[in-house]
């Protein structure tokens, strides 16, 4: 692949280790199509959401495609009195991703990083590379070098 994101340029210059998939060529939009085209279980896909506490405080949830944050755990598992969704036009200003293409790595800022704890079902998961169309793998113990997250349950049941 000769198109590298800057996600994957900050994995190279850590000498982080990952895969890497193109789907740009797809009209794959959601996170569930996206885990077909490339052929994976949608369990180890994660999507990042970008959330705000009460006090004002911007988190970062990691939490596979088919399923839904839970705004109650995340508030408990970062130690908000309430948590919600950011507004998509507060996305590209607030971490310098759009909608879609948001990653847990390279954003503006560094926040504090959520994972659902089904991530640790897994030796690898798959998220967006920080361009739609674009996702890497990386290991759970590479992930941990990358953004250093929590492992909590955050999903919808």
């Amino acid at each position: 692949m000769d198109y590298k994101t800057n996600v994957m340029r900050l994995l190279d210059k850590q000498k982080i280790p990952y895969n890497h998939y193109c789907y740009a060529d797809t009209d794959a939009l959601s996170g569930e199509e996206v885990a077909k085209v490339l052929g994976q279980n949608p369990d180890m896909v994660f999507k990042t959401l970008v959330t705000v506490g009460k006090s004002g405080k911007n988190y970062v949830f990691m939490i596979p495609v088919c399923r839904e944050l839970d705004l109650k755990k995340a508030a408990v598992a970062v130690k908000e009195k309430s948590i919600e969704m950011i507004k998509s036009k507060e996305l590209l200003p607030l971490t310098g991703y759009i909608h879609g293409g948001c990653s847990p790595i390279g954003m503006k800022k560094r926040f504090v990083t959520v994972t659902d704890k089904s991530a640790e079902n897994f030796p690898s998961i798959i998220f967006s590379a920080g361009k739609i169309g674009y996702q890497v793998e990386l290991t759970i113990e590479n992930l941990k070098k990358a953004v250093n997250p929590q492992f909590q349950d955050v999903c919808v049941q």
